[in-house]
């Protein structure tokens, strides 16, 4: 089997792990996965941090974001520029007009300002304690980090259940590692 058809059947697997974590989950997994992340990141006052909307059972940051942007800092949702390109940031917050996209995403609008994410909170569907995650396969998040490490120091954060750790994410030469993944059980430094 090649890489394309083993990532194909991980995806599979892990999103029903996923799903399963999401279901089982009683609302104490957001809480502890956010006082974890601050308690690791301790990110500065004006820091810009970009985070997702979740997608079926992907973590939910909504509360990370408007307790950042509540204490001044600025929080940022990805834009989708197109299917090869590196993703965009606008900022946002709770209560903002958001535009529908691809993939079954929303964003804010183009008036929204631009950031460049000093922390940059990124789905997935499984992790490996090396850092690698497994996305959906899009290369959306790999070509971001790629592109945001050539301008500057970003951290790169993966955030997702503990139910979705596997032994070994298979991955290619364009696949980005993760500075940190976060779970509600515990951080994870690559």
């Amino acid at each position: 089997m090649d890489l394309v058809e083993i990532k194909k059947q991980a995806r599979k697997d892990a999103s029903a792990k996923r799903k399963q974590a999401f279901n089982a989950d009683d609302g104490s997994a957001m809480p502890l996965l956010e006082t974890l992340f601050f308690d690791a990141v301790q990110p500065a006052p004006q820091s810009v941090i970009s985070g997702f909307l979740p997608i079926g059972s992907e973590v939910d940051l909504r509360a990370l974001l408007g307790h950042w942007t509540a204490n001044g800092g600025i929080s940022a949702l990805p834009c989708v520029v197109g299917n090869d390109q590196p993703l965009l940031f606008r900022e946002w917050r709770e209560g903002d007009v958001l535009i529908k996209e691809s993939f079954g995403t929303v964003a804010p609008g183009e008036d929204a300002p631009e950031h460049d994410p000093d922390i940059l909170l990124v789905p997935m569907l499984a992790f490996d304690r090396a850092g690698y995650r497994l996305g959906y396969g899009g290369g959306f998040y790999d070509r971001t980090l790629e592109k945001l490490r050539s301008k500057k120091q970003v951290l790169a954060v993966g955030v997702a259940y503990a139910a979705q750790e596997v032994d070994a994410v298979p991955r290619d030469h364009h696949d980005q590692p993760l500075d940190l993944i976060v779970t509600e059980r515990e951080v994870i430094r690559s």
